[in-house]
């Protein structure tokens, strides 16, 4: 158990390996996605790309303009194979003199070794910081005015960065005020004990829900080189830098963008089912086997079911929206946050 699980098992977290699954209240906890909630993002780690050929380095990797970080700001970034497929999805910032890049914890192990694999003669070093940097996630309507009490400053828009002495914080794109803050796990009692006060603490499933609110879509072991990154609509988050020039898998997102409307897209859903769908489950038409898309990530809904992220083909979403299921379930869409192309 690590320093910061030893901690917040003092103040009621039940974990299941690594991720903090509930404070031992899971049916109250499901009940405050609109409220104000705390949890630690313990699933999530964070790679530190340290060098002075870091910036060029990651630029000819990842799909979005690493050059455009500069302390104040963030951006969501794929990482692709060669035939433009994603291996990752990072959230990715500048801090002081070298850049960060959060992912799923199942993928850091791969994807550092894989990072490594390109570095060759570049003056570039990739360390796994997940266990002395701590992210805290705060969300819900007094969540700003939380970090104003303890911080005196809250970043007001979407993907804007504020580094301080002892955190960085981070706002989240989406209409719902939700936060990151990243911290040394020495000042994670302190912080957390004053961020938590009136706030309700959840488990991991209640901030995928909001995750999934957003229209934030996630990579993970089981749908790795699965899609490619339009497929799970990461020109709408910005994610893609349509003029920045080569990096892994440009080619095939670029003649993606330029070639013609996107045939796949992601949508929301809810589901009422009573196991929770996985990633990459397979979705189809109503009483039949063909597959027309899959589960990208899922979490339960407050009163009951999952609502899902789902990418599928656009033409059976358009004329068959009535008769699309998963598990035998049929789904309920829900009107995504943001515009599509």
């Amino acid at each position: 158990m690590t320093q910061m699980q030893t901690f917040l098992s003092t103040q009621g977290a039940i974990f299941e390996g690594d991720a903090l699954i509930h404070f031992g209240n899971p049916n109250i906890e499901r009940q405050a996605t609109d409220k104000d909630i705390i949890t630690a993002l313990s699933h999530m780690a964070i790679l530190e790309i340290n060098g002075e050929d870091a910036i060029t380095f990651l630029q000819g990797q990842l799909t979005n303009d690493i050059k455009q970080l500069n302390g104040t700001n963030s951006q969501y970034s794929g990482y692709c194979n060669p035939k433009g497929r994603l291996l990752a999805l990072f959230l990715a910032f500048a801090h002081q003199d070298h850049l960060h890049l959060q992912l799923p914890l199942c993928l850091t192990e791969a994807i550092s070794k894989r990072l490594r694999m390109y570095v060759m003669r570049s003056k570039v070093t990739i360390k796994d910081k997940s266990d002395q940097i701590i992210s805290v996630g705060i969300a819900g309507p007094n969540a700003e005015s939380k970090l104003k009490a303890l911080f005196n400053v809250a970043p007001k828009a979407g993907y804007e960065l504020i580094t301080l002495e002892d955190a960085t914080l981070l706002r989240l794109p989406g209409d719902f005020p939700r936060y990151q803050v990243f911290i040394h796990q020495v000042n994670l009692e302190k912080i957390w004990q004053a961020l938590s006060s009136d706030t309700q603490k959840v488990g991991k499933g209640v901030w995928d829900y909001l995750e999934i609110q957003a229209g934030i879509p996630e990579i993970t072991t089981a749908t790795q080189e699965a899609f490619v990154p339009q497929m799970v609509n990461l020109d709408a988050l910005d994610g893609i830098n349509f003029k920045k020039g080569c990096y892994t898998g440009q080619e095939i997102v670029a003649r993606t963008h330029y070639l013609g409307k996107v045939k796949r897209r992601t949508q929301i859903a809810h589901i009422d089912i009573e196991d929770q769908p996985k990633s990459g489950d397979i979705v189809t038409l109503k009483n039949t086997e063909e597959a027309i898309g899959q589960i990208v990530r899922s979490a339960e809904a407050p009163n009951g079911g999952f609502d899902v992220l789902v990418e599928m083909r656009l033409e059976n979403f358009e004329s068959d929206k009535d008769s699309i299921s998963c598990n035998g379930s049929l789904l309920a869409f829900k009107t995504l946050p943001y515009t599509l192309n």
